[in-house]
């Protein structure tokens, strides 16, 4: 076992330890500034859930009239310094929910057979009494399958497969300067209208933390990519689990709470190799027998090793569908 993974025990404990610390010596007072943060909700067969978070501060970014290194550097910043607020409770109609440590909120409603597509659940803040509208994605019963992508050089160019490239793209990047695969963007249209016109619903999975849902639904609007609830990382501090966490988990446990919530759908899972996607959909494509029609992988960066040959392999195996290429254009002409 290696050294960093023999500390992260202990580093997970300092951190939580100075965490308490901090919230120790914090006014208990209600905070002045409260904002809640919607994030887009799903549906399953018989409930609609609703998501969100409460904290202190918009981490929607707003863009620069001027944008430069500096202003992208400083408005990067301003999406993680927030404050969680814990204990706030939020209603929609007569149900209501209290978020938790982290400021997180999650409603259930019934689903009473609602039209298919994009709805807006509104939420209501009980402290202050404002009013925020809620997106959330209706799965139609006509559906003939679903898609679950990652984001991180699958759509969007981050250069995850070198950190220190990985991390400057990301703290000094505005809306207007990511760069979004076309070929992407074209495949999740296609694959979102079948070839009989249903609507298939488009899911995204990524290791990127919430504080940039909002970022990055402003940079896939600008660019076209097709809308859909996203499942992003939790970068929280606990107790129970380690801040550094390995990214699969989270992808692996983000695929099969969208796979619960349509037990009905078969999945196309599209990622790349930059962080060993192969690996994770090989296990994806094991727990859920029948579930998976296709993998499809983008090979970026310094292309794909043998680390990643070898899943994709056990894949196609399985009867499973496979792809791997540097971009996704032979399949804009494929039927699904």
């Amino acid at each position: 076992m290696c050294v960093y993974a023999l500390m992260k025990p202990f580093m997970n404990s300092i951190a939580v330890r100075a965490e308490n610390i901090l919230d120790s010596i914090q006014d208990n007072e209600p905070p002045e500034n409260l904002h809640l943060q919607p994030y887009f909700g799903y549906s399953t067969p018989d409930k609609i859930i609703i998501r969100g978070r409460a904290l202190e501060a918009d981490t929607n970014r707003a863009s620069n009239d001027t944008p430069s290194m500096v202003n992208d550097l400083a408005a990067m910043a301003a999406l993680f310094m927030t404050k969680e607020i814990e204990g706030e409770t939020v209603s929609l109609g007569d149900i209501t929910a209290t978020s938790d440590e982290e400021g997180y909120y999650r409603i259930e409603l019934p689903r009473k057979k609602p039209l298919p597509g994009w709805t807006e659940a509104v939420v209501k803040a009980e402290r202050t009494g404002d009013i925020v509208h809620h997106p959330v994605l209706i799965t139609s019963d006509k559906a003939e399958y679903g898609v679950i992508s990652d984001i991180d050089d699958t759509i969007m160019q981050t250069k995850a497969w070198s950190t220190r490239k990985n991390l400057w793209t990301s703290v000094t990047g505005s809306v207007g300067s990511r760069y979004i695969y076309p070929d992407a963007a074209t495949l999740l249209k296609v694959m979102a209208k079948s070839m009989s016109g249903r609507k298939n619903p488009v899911f995204y999975v990524s290791s990127s933390p919430w504080n940039l849902h909002g970022f990055l639904e402003a940079v896939f609007m600008a660019n076209g990519v097709v809308r859909g609830p996203k499942f992003l990382r939790d970068f929280g501090i606990d107790p129970t689990k380690m801040i550094t966490d390995e990214p699969g988990t989270h992808k692996a446990e983000a695929i099969d709470t969208v796979l619960a919530a349509n037990p009905n759908l078969p999945f196309y899972l599209i990622g790349d190799s930059g962080q060993h996607d192969p690996v994770i959909y090989r296990d994806a494509v094991l727990r859920h027998s029948g579930r998976i029609k296709g993998v499809f992988i983008r090979t970026p960066g310094p292309g794909m090793g043998e680390e990643d040959r070898l899943p994709l392999k056990e894949i196609e195996a399985l009867g499973v569908k496979i792809f791997a290429g540097a971009t996704f254009e032979p399949l804009l002409d494929n039927t699904f």
